[in-house]
């Protein structure tokens, strides 16, 4: 018998853990910065695989092995996933534009500098 999975539902909850990631630079978490680009499922039988695909503020940050086990442990924290994959792509570059407007009234009242 095959699982069926509610994937919205899913979704939205994998999105409630990425929230919970920050990168330490900066003070708003990797979701609302627009660093999350795609989230997909895929099933085989009754397993169920998610691939989070994401880029980094910059190519050369510090903290981006941190940050790609964070993406992963949080993703597998969501009982209905089996494995997790972190794919990191530059293209498109990460710019500020991509950002929710929570992350920018958060950055504004940080007074952390922005690149518009």
């Amino acid at each position: 018998m095959s699982t069926i999975f509610d994937l919205k539902e899913i979704e939205k909850k994998v999105i409630e853990n990425l929230k919970k990631v920050y990168d330490p630079e900066i003070p708003s978490n990797i979701f609302d910065l627009g660093l999350i680009y795609d989230i997909e499922f895929e099933q085989k039988n009754n397993y169920l695989h998610c691939m989070i695909t994401m880029t980094l503020t910059s190519p050369t940050c510090p903290v981006a092995d941190s940050l790609l086990e964070q993406v992963k442990y949080v993703t597998l924290a969501v009982d209905e996933i089996d494995e997790a994959f972190v794919k990191l792509v530059f293209s498109p570059p990460w710019d500020p534009s991509m950002m929710s407007e929570d992350a920018r009234e958060i950055m504004g009242a940080s007074g952390a500098a922005m690149p518009f």
